[in-house]
């Protein structure tokens, strides 16, 4: 392995303000959700991907990947959201072992409601403070971060 090549002043400057800025963003937003809707970051990004799925419904590996939630913490919060009626886990036909997760009405629901104060805290927290140009920016360079690392996966 060759020497590392250590982050210069101004790339340091950037990864810590992005680090700091993800971690309270994050934080922030999960708390106006237990305030004001009672649910968590997790659930609420959970019932968002299975809203947006085909038949509002995921296997529970790909709703993993696709959230901020390891694969054992979905299955806790999936289990959290059954009981409260907001999920149902299907069977998959094709593959024993596999499970879908299914949002309910009820999980639609509470969805919808909890919506228009996150959207609120989303615009606070990070869209009231950047210009046009820094999201388009930004949206390029998140972009190419993000799909980099999922080619990477594969």
């Amino acid at each position: 392995m060759g020497e590392a090549k250590w982050l210069g002043d101004d790339e340091q400057r950037l990864w810590r303000a992005y680090l700091d800025a993800t971690r309270l963003l994050f934080q922030n937003l999960d708390k106006q959700l237990l305030r004001d809707s009672d649910i968590s970051f997790t659930d609420f990004e959970i019932l968002v991907l299975l809203s947006e799925a085909p038949d509002r419904r995921m296997r529970m590996r790909d709703l993993a990947d696709a959230s901020t939630t390891t694969r054992s913490g979905i299955t806790r919060a999936v289990s959290r959201m059954e009981n409260a009626g907001w999920v149902r886990r299907v069977e998959c036909e094709s593959d024993r072992r596999g499970a879908w997760a299914e949002l309910t009405d009820v999980g639609y629901a509470r969805l919808a409601e909890a919506g228009p104060g996150h959207v609120e805290a989303v615009r606070e927290n990070m869209f009231d403070l950047l210009s046009p140009d820094d999201i388009t920016s930004m949206t390029e360079a998140f972009t190419r971060m993000r799909d980099r690392m999922i080619d990477g996966r594969r």
